[in-house]
């Protein structure tokens, strides 16, 4: 009876190993707050659920404290069934380790992209453009910027990358490495606002260097009463005042500036 119910337990536990290693890659690095199984091919008694600490160890029962931070599940286990090996406690064992939750080695990524969460560092060199993709980008309501903070060295980081200036002025050394524990964090794209006599009132994202003619035209230009000596710029200063101001056409507009243009008298 106790063999048959060994056989089952080893049959579940086969059931379920797939599912769950199809979510956490062979390559993953374990690492502090994950939550691992640990079980001895024919050695029951042996199976231990255990949480590796922040100085990237984990309790097993006859050898104590093993290192498994920063190894692959193949190598933790290796390392386990070396450890059993050696202090002769089981012949030829067979380890097998499977993550229940995965914690220390992740990013979250937060904000305007089309789908965030946390997600695990698949490698150890996985790099800021790797994770804005596996969060499948920036969404259209994102900015350029994105913002990295986490801790590098026992020290507070934070970064902020311009996505698009990587990419059109190849400063590939801003796509930076990401460590466990880091968070990436993209707010929302600048915007203006235009009403009065426009086709299109409404609000528009703020491009780069976007000229008061551009602005017009994305409000879909002026309605036949609107006219262009009657356009005024609504802008908040730093200390929170609302000024009113008369640019060009080709004056570069600010984040959340407000465009109104008034109706024609004639």
């Amino acid at each position: 009876m106790k063999l048959f119910n060994r056989i089952l337990a080893t049959l579940a536990l086969l059931a379920l190993l797939p599912a769950v290693q199809a979510q956490v890659p062979r390559e993953y690095l374990l690492g502090p707050g994950d939550i691992i199984r640990i079980t001895v091919f024919q050695n029951p008694d042996l199976t231990t659920e255990a949480r590796v600490s922040e100085a990237n160890a984990v309790t097993f029962p006859l050898v104590g404290s093993l290192i498994v931070g920063g190894l692959t599940v193949p190598a933790a286990e290796q390392r386990i069934a070396k450890a059993l090996a050696d202090g002769g406690f089981v012949r030829l064992p067979q380890v097998n380790v499977l993550p229940v939750q995965v914690r220390g080695s992740q990013v979250a990524v937060l904000g305007q992209v089309s789908k965030p969460g946390r997600f695990p560092l698949e490698t150890f060199n996985t790099r800021l453009s790797d994770m804005i993709a596996m969060a499948g980008g920036i969404a259209g309501t994102g900015a350029d910027v994105v913002i990295i903070t986490g801790i590098r060295g026992g020290k507070a980081f934070r970064k902020e990358v311009d996505i698009a200036e990587m990419y059109l002025h190849n400063t590939t050394d801003d796509d930076i490495l990401l460590a466990g524990g880091d968070t990436l964090y993209v707010h929302r794209a600048p915007v203006f606002y235009i009403y009065g006599e426009v086709q299109r009132a409404g609000v528009y994202r703020l491009e780069r260097s976007m000229t008061l003619i551009q602005a017009l035209a994305t409000g879909g230009g002026l309605t036949p009463r609107g006219t262009q000596r009657g356009i005024a710029v609504h802008r908040r200063d730093a200390a929170g005042n609302i000024q009113t101001l008369k640019p060009g056409l080709s004056d570069t507009l600010q984040a959340d500036d407000v465009v109104y243009v008034q109706e024609s008298l004639f």
